[in-house]
């Protein structure tokens, strides 16, 4: 589901909820038309009915509220974990007031991966960040195409990590980069 479809299934759910809340308040109010407030929630008939299926009404009731439960620890667990079902990893930098800033390291991974992908000589590229906010540490797999001029990608695998570190205000603290030329297809 994409992140709009869990934005829209989150809206529903909330106002569903407070739809429920403000009709519950207004009865109990005697404000909701056609409601006396003096009638008893449950009619007796309802109350014999379920005496009379006394166990199997509580057990149905119980795996009703199991059910529910159940759906809405999957539904939780499904938003914290990402499109491809792992939990992302975060790069939290702390700011100047009291708080971190909390940033999927996967995000900053893609951006410097399209980065390095704009130059016509690298064909793919890999990128791995880990290690501490302030000094990461990043390691590069760059696959040139055979006419890359090595000089000219070099500069620009530079000028990537450059904009990351300022972008994203953490220095490498390591930095490995490794260059592979495919062979001509001819």
């Amino acid at each position: 589901m994409t992140n709009a479809g869990h934005r829209l299934l989150w809206t529903i759910i909330a106002l569903l909820l407070v739809a429920g809340g403000a009709a519950a308040l207004t009865a109990s109010l005697g404000t909701l038309p056609g409601a006396d407030p003096a009638a008893v929630l449950l009619s007796v008939a309802l109350v014999d009915r379920w005496r009379f299926a006394a166990p199997w009404s509580t057990l149905a009731a119980a795996v009703a509220g199991a059910l529910f439960a159940l759906a809405g620890q999957r539904l939780l667990t499904r938003e914290l974990r990402g499109p491809d079902g792992t939990l992302r990893g975060t790069l939290s930098h702390p700011g100047r007031r009291p708080g971190r800033t909390r940033l999927a390291t996967d995000v900053l991974v893609d951006a410097l991966v399209r980065d390095l992908t704009g130059n016509p000589g690298v064909r793919r590229a890999r990128v791995v960040l880990t290690g501490a906010p302030p000094h990461p540490d990043v390691w590069i797999r760059v696959d040139l195409t055979a006419d890359a001029p090595t000089a000219g990608v070099r500069e620009h695998v530079r000028a990537a990590v450059r904009r990351f570190a300022a972008t994203t205000n953490c220095q490498p603290a390591h930095l490995d980069v490794t260059a592979r030329i495919e062979p001509s297809r001819t």
